[in-house]
């Protein structure tokens, strides 16, 4: 698997050749823009990609045969959580919640029905800023630290699971995870819910990605997310699979003891 050090070290021992290589006869400069180019999309594919693990590991799957697959939500607690968690709790379903701290102080609420209806709640930044890639090292700290804080005095709970907003990564972004030794979760099934407008559209594209051991990605932050949440639960219920929460798919704990 593609790793950012090891492509950087690459790079760097190619460029020292070529530059050795250009006291002795002429190497053309496009040679090296070349390869400033590859080095660059390589980064930038690996940044906006949370599925290469290209910074950082992340969890995006746990592949196996077993019919089983997690439902997580971003975004949340909102006023369309209630729908969501009602249509969960319908069918009889747990999923993970990666919460936004502003979101958790705006609805305390919603947040412990999560909790209380037994669903797995993760780390997804105070304020899920736009500009999250050009963070500091310190300030991805602290919008992580923020969170676990308010998490904790919410719900008494310790959480491991951490989802960057957009699925950012990054050198700084690892950093922080060193720090604050998080768990980085991805997902291997987008449904685009936040882009596409047709509900139908959204159903068939989570439907054709569907895959033992799939980690699916949905908002609670809308009410077309929740049509489709209630047509895809009876989906993979004809499907005979078992939907359970992500912890318990990667095996892996959610909380700190």
């Amino acid at each position: 698997m593609l790793k950012h050090k090891y492509i950087t070290i690459f790079c760097i021992s190619i460029l020292v050749i070529l530059s050795f290589l250009s006291f002795y006869s002429e190497v053309k400069w496009w040679i090296f823009l070349l390869l400033f180019i590859f080095w660059l999309g390589l980064t930038s594919w690996g940044s906006f990609d949370i599925r290469l693990g290209y910074f950082i590991k992340t969890y995006c799957n746990n592949p196996e045969k077993e019919r089983k697959i997690a439902i997580s939500f971003d975004d949340g607690p909102h006023e369309m959580t209630e729908k969501v968690l009602d249509v969960l709790q319908k069918h009889h379903v747990k999923a993970t919640f990666f919460c936004i701290g502003s979101q958790i102080e705006k609805h305390p609420e919603m947040f412990q029905r999560i909790i209380q209806e037994g669903h797995v709640v993760g780390n997804h930044t105070f304020t899920h800023t736009k500009s999250f890639g050009f963070l500091s090292t310190q300030k991805v700290v602290e919008e992580i630290s923020r969170t676990n804080r308010i998490i904790e005095r919410l719900s008494g709970k310790k959480v491991l699971f951490f989802r960057p907003p957009f699925g950012v990564t990054n050198p700084n972004v690892s950093k922080a995870i060193s720090v604050t030794k998080h768990k980085v979760i991805g997902w291997n099934i987008r449904s685009l819910d936040t882009v596409i407008e047709d509900e139908t559209k959204i159903l068939e594209r989570v439907k054709n990605k569907v895959v033992p051991g799939g980690i699916i990605l949905l908002h609670d932050t809308s009410l077309k997310t929740v049509n489709v949440l209630e047509q895809l639960l009876l989906f993979l219920q004809s499907e005979n699979y078992d939907v359970i929460t992500i912890d318990k798919l990667l095996k892996i704990p959610a909380y700190e003891d």
